[in-house]
C-alpha cells in the first residue's frame, strides 16, 4: 500500500468529490420535491425512493467525512497503523462506488443516482473520475484485506480514536461485558429471562443509569460519547444488557430537560442510581411512529389524572417502577398539542404478579430476539396518576417534550448497534479460525476474509459516524440528522454483520446453542424500533432539502 500521506490525501479527494456529487443530487431530488423553502409533504410522498435514496447518500457521505478525521487525527498523533489504513482504504474504495453504482438501502431496494433524477453523463463523470481509479486499485484493496483479517486475528480491531477518560471507560466496560455478561447472554436468551436483578444492580453501582445525569442531580455527567461508548460494550455482550440504560436516558434527558425542580428532586437521583427503573410508554397499537394520533386519555380529576387506553411494545414494564407515559389530556385538541407526558409511578411486578397496580394489566409480547427486559401490551381503565406528576406542570407540552429527546435515543440505538455489529463480527472471525475444512482454517479461504474485512471496515465507519453525533449532541448542537444518519447505518451494518457471520458458520450459525443465531435475530430489530429505517430516511431527507445552505 502507498505511504501514509498519499493515502490520506486520496481520500481527502475522494470525500471531494463526494461532495460535489451528493449536491448534484440534491439538487436534483429538490428539483423533484419542490425547491422554494421547505419540501412538499406530498411531493416527497410521491418521491419517496429518491428523497430516501438521498438521504442514504448524505449519510455515506457524512461517515467518509467522520472517518477521514478519524484517521487524520490518529495520523497526527502517531497511531494511525496498517490496519487503520487498510479500513480507510477499503471503506472509501467501497462507499464512493456505492454511491454511484448504487446503495442497497435494504434488502430489496438498491437506489442508484438515476433513481434520484441525476443525469447519467454526472454519474459516469463521478464514477471515472481518477481518485476513484486510484482508491479502487485490486492490488491495493487484497492487501487491505488482508491486513484487516490479519489484524483481527492478532486482536488488533483498530484504534477507535477515543481520548483517555473515554478509552478508560471502554476498557473496563469491555471486560465487564467480556466476564460477566457474555458467558450468561445465550441461557438468558434461550429460556427468554429477565437479566438478573444482580446484573442490574452492578450496573447501578457502575454508573450505567446516571451516565448523562448531572453531577448535581447524583450522575456522573460524563455525556453522551461515554454513553454511547459504554452501550456499545455493553451490548457487545447482549443487546438486552446494553438496552438497559436506554429507558433511564430517556426519562432522565425529559424530566432533566422539562421537569418541574420538585420532579428532578424526586426522580433523578433515584433513575441514576438505578434504585428507580423507568420505562418509556409511548407507542399504541394502531399509532407505531404516527404519536401526534395516539388516543390513550388522561382525564384531570381533582388531585390525579385518570388514565383509560392501551399501549404497546413496551420494554421492561412489568419491573419498572416509572412510566414517561405519553397521553392525551385535551381531546378538543387534534394532533399533537393535545399531548402531555406524565412521570407516572407504578408498583414494581413480579414472576407471578407482574402488574399489581390497580387500573393496569399487561400481556406479554413474544419475540424473537432483544430478550432480557419483555416486551408487553398494556391496557389502562382509570389508572391512576398524581396530578403533580405531569411533566413541566402544563399540559400540552407531551410531544414536544418527547421530541427533545429522539436525538439521545438515536444516537443511543446506533451504539447498541455498534455493538452488536462488533460481537457478530467476533463471532465469525473466531469460527473461520477454528473452523478446519480441505485441509486449512477457513478464514484463508478469499470470500470468507473478504466478509470478515468489509464487517471490520463497515463497523469502524459505523462507529466513526455515531460517535460524531454524540459529540455534537455534547457540545449543544442540533442533531437530529446525524442522530438518524448514526442509526440509519448502524442499524444495517448489525444485521448484514450478523448474516454474513452466520454464512460463515455454515448450518451450525442456524442452530440455537450457537450465539450468533441469537445475535442475527437481536440484529434485526435495530432497524424497526426508535424510528424505522424509513423513517430515519424521511428525517434526514427533510431536514436536508429544507436548509438553505
Amino acid at each position: 500500500m502507498e505511504p501514509v500521506e498519499k493515502l490520506l490525501s486520496l481520500c481527502a479527494s475522494g470525500l471531494t468529490l463526494a461532495e460535489q456529487f451528493l449536491a448534484t443530487c440534491r439538487n436534483a431530488v429538490a428539483g423533484m420535491v419542490g425547491d422554494a423553502g421547505k419540501p412538499d409533504p406530498a411531493l416527497l410522498e410521491v418521491h419517496q425512493l429518491a428523497a430516501h435514496g438521498f438521504a442514504w447518500q448524505a449519510t455515506y457521505v457524512e461517515a467518509l467525512r467522520q472517518a477521514l478525521r478519524w484517521a487524520q487525527g490518529l495520523h497526527e498523533t502517531g497511531m494511525l497503523t496498517a490496519v487503520e489504513g487498510a479500513i480507510l482504504r477499503l471503506g472509501f474504495a467501497e462507499f464512493l462506488a456505492q454511491l454511484g453504482g448504487g446503495i442497497p438501502i435494504s434488502q430489496t431496494e438498491m437506489v442508484r443516482p438515476g433513481d434520484l433524477g441525476v443525469p447519467a453523463t454526472a454519474t459516469l463523470g463521478f464514477l471515472s473520475a481518477p481518485v476513484l481509479t486510484q482508491l479502487a486499485e485490486r492490488g491495493a484493496l487484497d492487501a487491505a484485506r488482508e491486513i484487516i483479517v490479519s489484524g483481527a486475528l492478532d486482536g488488533q480491531f483498530g484504534t477507535v480514536g477515543l481520548d483517555e477518560t473515554h478509552q478508560a471507560i471502554r476498557d473496563q466496560f469491555l471486560r465487564y461485558a467480556a466476564t460477566e455478561i457474555a458467558p450468561h447472554a445465550q441461557q438468558w436468551h434461550q429460556n427468554d429471562e429477565l437479566i438478573p436483578m444482580p446484573v442490574v444492580q452492578q450496573l447501578g453501582e457502575m454508573g450505567v443509569f446516571g451516565m448523562t445525569v448531572p453531577e448535581e442531580s447524583g450522575g456522573l455527567g460524563l455525556g453522551k460519547v461515554a454513553m454511547c461508548v459504554v452501550s456499545e460494550a455493553l451490548s457487545g455482550g447482549y443487546i438486552g444488557v446494553g438496552s438497559l440504560g436506554t429507558r433511564a436516558e430517556i426519562a432522565a434527558e425529559l424530566i432533566g430537560s422539562a421537569g418541574t425542580a420538585e420532579q428532578k428532586q424526586r426522580w433523578l437521583a433515584p433513575i441514576a442510581e438505578g434504585s428507580v427503573l423507568p420505562t418509556a410508554v409511548f407507542t399504541e397499537p394502531n399509532t407505531g411512529s404516527d404519536l401526534a394520533n395516539l388516543r390513550t386519555r388522561a382525564i384531570r380529576d381533582g388531585d390525579v389524572y385518570r388514565v383509560t387506553g392501551a399501549k404497546t411494545w413496551i420494554t421492561h414494564a412489568a419491573r419498572s417502577d416509572l412510566m414517561t407515559l405519553l397521553v392525551r389530556t385535551n381531546p378538543d385538541v387534534a394532533g399533537h398539542r393535545g399531548l402531555s407526558m406524565l412521570l407516572a409511578p407504578k408498583s414494581r411486578g413480579t414472576e407471578d404478579n407482574p402488574f399489581p397496580a390497580p387500573g393496569m394489566t399487561g400481556t406479554e409480547i413474544r419475540v424473537l430476539g432483544y430478550r432480557g427486559m419483555k416486551e408487553y401490551e398494556l391496557s389502562f381503565e382509570n389508572f391512576e396518576v398524581p396530578a403533580d406528576c405531569l411533566l413541566g406542570g402544563v399540559e400540552g407540552q407531551g410531544f414536544r417534550q418527547l421530541m427533545e429527546t429522539f436525538e439521545s435515543a438515536r444516537i443511543q440505538t446506533g451504539a447498541r448497534a455498534l455493538g452488536v455489529a462488533q460481537n457478530a463480527f467476533e463471532l465469525g472471525l473466531a469460527y473461520a479460525r477454528d473452523r478446519q475444512q480441505f485441509g486449512k482454517a477457513i478464514v484463508r479461504f478469499p470470500r470468507v476474509a473478504n466478509k470478515l474485512a468489509w464487517m471490520a471496515t463497515e463497523t469502524m465507519f459505523a462507529r466513526q459516524l455515531t460517535y460524531f453525533a454524540a459529540r455534537q449532541k455534547d457540545t449543544g448542537q442540533r442533531c437530529d440528522i446525524e442522530a438518524g444518519m448514526a442509526k440509519l447505518l448502524a442499524a444495517r451494518v448489525a444485521f448484514s454483520n450478523a448474516d454474513c457471520a452466520l454464512q460463515i458458520h455454515g448450518g451450525n450459525g442456524y442452530a440455537v446453542e450457537f450465539p450468533i443465531s441469537r445475535v442475527l435475530c437481536d440484529a434485526r430489530i435495530l432497524s424497526i424500533f426508535e424510528g424505522a429505517a424509513e423513517i430515519q430516511a424521511q428525517v434526514i431527507a427533510r431536514g436536508l432539502l429544507g436548509r438553505t445552505n
